[in-house]
Order: C-alpha cells, then structure tokens, then sequence
C-alpha cells in the first residue's frame, strides 16, 4: 500500500498539471500562428525581443474577439494576430491616413495583404486620425498600440489620439500598449524626441484619458538598455541608425528596455 505522505505530494504534484490543462488549450492556436513557417524571418528574428505569446497572453487576447491594432508597421502582429483571428474573430489596421509622412510604409503593409489574400484576405482596415472616429463606439474588444505613444507626444496629439481609442473600446475592453522606458529619475521630454517614455508618465497620460489601469508586466524589460545614444532609441536595434559605427555594441544591446501596460475601459 502507498504510503500516505508519499500519495499527497504525487496528488499535490498533479495539482498543477490539472490546472494548466485549460489554459495549454487555450493557448494551442496562438501558438500555433507564432510558429507558423510563413512568417517572414525578419520579424521571427524579433521573437525574442518581442515574446509574442508573452504578451499577447497578457492583454487577455482571445480567439472570438474584434482586435484592432494601431499602425501595424511591417506587419509583425499582423502576421500572428490575422491568422490567429480568421476563423472566429476579425482583426482591424489602423493605418495612417493617406497623405500623412508614414507613405511609405503605409504602401508596403498593403502590399502584403494583397500578396498574401490567404492570410491576410479578412483583414479590416481602418484609419488612425486623431481628429476622426477609429471604429464605432464600443465596438471593439481589444486596441493594441506598440511603441506609438512617443509619435503621439512629438505630435502633440497623444490626449486626442487616446481619446479616439477610448472612444472605440467596448465597456470592459483592454487597450494594451508598449513603448520605451524612460529613466524614472529625469525629467520626461514632452516631446519624447529621444523616443523613450517614463512608465509613471505614460501611465498618468493614459488614465487621464479613462482609462483604468489593469496590469503591468516585465515583458519587455532589457536592463541592458542605457537609454543615452547619440541617435535616441534609434540607435539600438532593428533601426541601427548609426550604420556600421559601433555595430556590434548595439547589437549587444539588443533592442529598447519596454514598459508593458494593460488598461481597460470603465
């Protein structure tokens, strides 16, 4: 017969492996569009930066919900969140509106929805303004926002272009946003021309919009990060904005320290 004292610890081991059953299911097909071949290298090179199951575990996503992403870039959560999204939710990207200074870029990412109608072919798009309506009221379940609140302050639009996504947001909805950290001990650029963001900062801007906060993560912290190049944030990578001088220092470094913050709207 077992012993007593040894049956509570098997029983107490399983314990967990019970518990985090649930969530391994929930967690399969995010994982699965993370790991997907298709992605392009550049961006999976990113992954360790970026840990995209991390986080997006982090904001609450989940497969049913309407995501929207403001100005997706190259397309790096596209790539993971369209697919992922396709069969029983919708993703939405803001772009920048036409005419404004991201052209370029704006003409790429649609490049790569229309070369890729498979993954890409439900992919709602939206325009991110700060002086017109991002989506419905209350329509939409989740807004992500990476490393955007810097443009915003050097724009002095970060109070409208808030407003808009609260505006957006159902009741209860989360907006998850990321960007630089900031030094804590020195005064915060209200231009944020270095592009870094003190977190307390981005914080207090953030609820004066409404929001509430609701949880923050060490996702992205990279201690590494010194916050004082000649070029801001620029100069780290993937923009590398000194070339070849010092290269191999800033690869070292790997890219910017980043505060990870969840708000959801009350």
């Amino acid at each position: 017969m077992m012993n007593k004292n040894i049956s509570r610890r098997l029983f107490s081991l399983a314990l967990p492996l019970l518990t985090l059953q649930p969530a391994h299911a929930a967690i399969g097909p995010l994982a699965a569009a993370i790991t997907d071949t298709r992605r392009s290298p550049g961006n999976v090179a990113r992954d360790r930066y970026r840990h995209p199951l991390q986080m997006l575990a982090f904001f609450g996503l989940r497969r049913t919900q309407t995501v929207l992403e403001i100005e997706p870039g190259g397309g790096y959560w596209t790539e993971i969140l369209a697919p992922y999204l396709k069969p029983h939710g919708s993703y939405i990207a803001a772009l920048p509106a036409a005419g404004g200074r991201e052209q370029a870029g704006r003409a790429k990412f649609l490049a790569k929805l229309q070369n890729d109608p498979a993954r890409f072919g439900q992919v709602r798009l939206a325009v991110f303004d700060d002086k017109v309506k991002l989506a419905p009221d209350h329509s939409v379940d989740l807004i992500l926002s990476f490393r955007n609140l810097h443009d915003w302050m050097a724009d002095g639009t970060a109070a409208q272009s808030l407003a808009v996504i609260y505006a957006a947001l159902k009741p209860g909805g989360v907006f998850g946003i990321e960007d630089h950290r900031g030094i804590p001990t020195q005064p915060q650029d209200p231009l944020a021309k270095s592009g870094y963001v003190r977190e307390d900062y981005a914080i207090s801007l953030i609820s004066q919009a409404g929001f509430k906060l609701a949880g923050v993560s060490q996702i992205g912290d990279n201690p590494r990060d010194t916050k004082n190049y000649p070029k801001g944030v620029w100069t780290l990578p993937p923009v590398l904005a000194l070339g070849d001088v010092d290269r191999a220092k800033y690869l070292a470094i790997g890219e910017s320290d980043r505060w990870t913050l969840k708000f959801v709207k009350v």
